[in-house]
């Protein structure tokens, strides 16, 4: 349980922070960071799989990069649902959905990092 709420908040974290670099994203608040990220950990568990297994032959003709396309649907399904979270374009959830990933992978390796 300790390691989900610890997930939930480095990912608002994150989420806050790329509301802050991309233009196109705006984020009311850190409570509204949390219920976003939150939010978008569910659309990603639930919606993501369908999505994914629904423009595979698209995704293999794109060596995967349809795969970004699919993480800034994610994050506008994210900005429809939570009040606070605005996603102005698709061009900003790409880029919003492509900064997120990328921070969400160095944050994976820190996090993960074995004691030494």
């Amino acid at each position: 349980m300790r390691n989900l709420l610890v997930h939930l908040v480095v990912s608002a974290l994150l989420l806050w922070l790329v509301a802050h670099i991309v233009p196109g994203i705006r984020i009311g608040g850190f409570g509204y960071a949390l219920l976003a990220a939150l939010v978008l950990g569910i659309a990603n568990f639930i919606v993501r799989p369908i999505l994914i297994i629904v423009t595979l032959p698209i995704t293999i003709l794109t060596l995967g990069l349809f795969l970004i396309v699919i993480n800034a649907l994610m994050l506008m399904l994210t900005g429809a649902i939570v009040p606070g979270l605005k996603v102005e374009s698709f061009g900003a959830a790409l880029l919003g959905g492509i900064l997120l990933g990328l921070f969400n992978l160095v944050a994976s390796a820190v996090l993960n990092r074995p004691p030494r």
